[in-house]
């Protein structure tokens, strides 16, 4: 078994490999930062780091006598996660192929690096955003909690209801009131809905617990992108825009430009995911009457075009007590 602080590093481990922009000695770096090192106490190598990020222990499987077996505890990142980290591996661990043919000239990566920062650069979240959009996000999470609050006491009281049915309906049993038959029939229905309810309760804390961490990483991965934009890691550069671009972003006479976010036509309503909607707010921004994309504030008139189209990312927040 893993601890939960370990079980949360090994998490994280994976997720920062698959990002693209992370050596194995950075990961080895990070591990051994948050005190994961071999039994003997030593840093962790960077063959270790590769065989941890291989091992399927981490999935809920695992392998004996060289075959792949079923393992009962319970798993610690995702099939699809771990699946990333085995393609990023790949896509280290080989060369770049020299044979694939382009119809397009040749670009010097020099030029390559300067266009992909400049697009980069477009999407990077600025500070006054950052700082709006946490604090929505964190106002919504309170809203929900309250709601979540509200949904759960009505279900915790439906469930109490129904423990004095059963109650109930058993006194009525002993005192041979109610048939056998009838008893059987309406004890199931009862129990059958108590742990529904129960079930209910239970997948609403989990689900309206976490959509603020990972939306969160997002603002700050957004923010970065301005970094990553200056930094000298070419690597990097292509893996983040990939990300968001992915297959809109196109290289003609040696020229590298991003089609228009799926977004954009339709805001919010059908495709796109979170970066499109950052691309899109910056075209607002940059192309519509500012009283026209601004978050008003009571009393106060904004100074800075806000993300207020923003609100529409796509993380699910959905499950509140129907």
């Amino acid at each position: 078994m893993v601890e939960k602080k370990k079980s949360r590093i090994i998490r994280l481990t994976f997720e920062r490999y698959t990002k693209g922009n992370q050596r194995l000695e950075d990961i080895a770096t990070f591990l051994a930062k948050n005190g994961i090192s071999t039994r003997s106490g030593k840093r962790i190598s960077k063959t270790r780091t590769a065989y941890i990020l291989a091992n399927p222990f981490y999935v809920g499987l695992f392998n004996y006598a060289k075959e792949l077996h079923e393992g009962k505890h319970e798993p610690i990142i995702s099939k699809k996660l771990f699946d990333e980290a085995q393609e990023m591996l790949k896509f280290r661990g080989q060369p770049e192929r020299k044979d694939m043919k382009c119809p397009e000239p040749c670009i010097r990566q020099e030029k390559l690096d300067h266009q992909l920062s400049s697009l980069i650069q477009k999407v990077s979240l600025p500070k006054d955003w950052t700082k709006k959009l946490l604090k929505m996000a964190n106002k919504d999470f309170q809203n929900f909690a309250q709601s979540l609050t509200t949904c759960v006491k009505e279900k915790n009281e439906k469930i109490s209801t129904i423990s004095v049915r059963l109650e109930r309906l058993l006194n009525g049993y002993l005192d041979q009131d109610i048939e056998k038959e009838i008893y059987r029939a309406e004890k199931g229905k009862l129990i059958l809905q108590k742990k529904s309810l129960e079930e209910e309760i239970s997948t609403f804390s989990h689900k309206q617990n976490d959509w603020l961490e990972p939306f969160t990483e997002w603002v700050k991965d957004a923010q970065n992108m301005d970094k990553i934009a200056s930094d000298n890691n070419f690597f990097a550069k292509k893996v983040v825009a990939k990300e968001i671009f992915g297959s809109n972003l196109l290289l003609q006479n040696k020229s590298v430009r991003a089609s228009a976010p799926k977004i954009l036509n339709s805001f919010g309503k059908m495709g796109g995911n979170q970066w499109d909607a950052l691309r899109a707010s910056h075209l607002l921004a940059s192309s519509k009457p500012l009283s026209s994309i601004l978050v008003g504030r009571e009393g106060f008139e904004p100074s800075k075009a806000e993300p207020t189209d923003l609100q529409s990312v796509p993380f699910d927040r959905s499950g509140i007590c129907p």
